[in-house]
């Protein structure tokens, strides 16, 4: 597997919406210092080719960090794009067919509501799942009904492969979703609408980090 989820606890994903006017690089760069391992770039707003542009600069600064990068549902970027992979949602491409575009060497995410997209996403082959929105999100042009700490902890205690939390999830509750049984989480402006990226992130990964440690004691 491309991507070593053992080193996850907070996973950054992107919006160039949400980042008080900072770019993508700024903002990976902050948060790499802050601990964070794993990005996803998330660009609703960028054309094919702007996407492909910020993609690949993304992309070689992560190689410059150490730190992995998966894109958001554009797998013919993925495809030409130095990146870990691919994260795609209930409505994109099948996960066998994203892995036939990206090769063997790519890893492909799907986004999860409830145990049952959880269950066949696994099936398909996904070699992690997201669940979310674990609490209410205004993120998402569409949003989810939030399936809440309870489907955390069923979906945790089934899956066979990484999971990934999202949705709503900041300093004053990542804890409980870790409690709950997810290893890591996955979050937007909790990082990128910070003052200070870096420490918004060092406390988040140290926030997480202390659940687990709670939780194994």
């Amino acid at each position: 597997m491309a991507v070593d989820f053992s080193r996850v606890s907070v996973y950054l994903v992107t919006d160039p919406t949400l980042s008080n006017g900072r770019t993508e690089l700024e903002v990976a760069r902050a948060a790499a210092r802050g601990g964070i391992r794993l990005i996803q770039y998330r660009d609703k707003l960028a054309g094919k080719r702007l996407y492909l542009e910020k993609a690949r600069a993304l992309a070689a600064l992560c190689r410059e960090l150490g730190i992995d990068l998966l894109l958001n549902d554009h797998v013919d970027i993925a495809s030409l794009v130095d990146c870990a992979g691919i994260h795609l949602g209930q409505e994109d491409l099948p996960t066998a067919e994203a892995k036939l575009l990206l090769g063997p060497t790519k890893i492909v995410g799907r986004s999860t509501h409830d145990l049952q997209q959880a269950t066949v996403a696994i099936r398909e082959g996904a070699d992690y799942i997201n669940i979310g929105p674990v609490f209410a999100t205004n993120t998402k042009a569409t949003p989810v009904r939030p399936v809440g700490l309870d489907m955390v902890r069923e979906i945790a205690r089934a899956s066979t492969v990484p999971v990934t939390t999202m949705g709503g999830i900041g300093m004053d509750n990542a804890a409980d979703v870790v409690r709950a049984g997810a290893d890591r989480v996955a979050v937007v402006t909790a990082i990128t609408q910070a003052p200070d990226i870096s420490e918004a992130a060092r406390k988040l990964v140290g926030l997480v980090e202390s659940a687990k440690a709670s939780r194994s004691a």
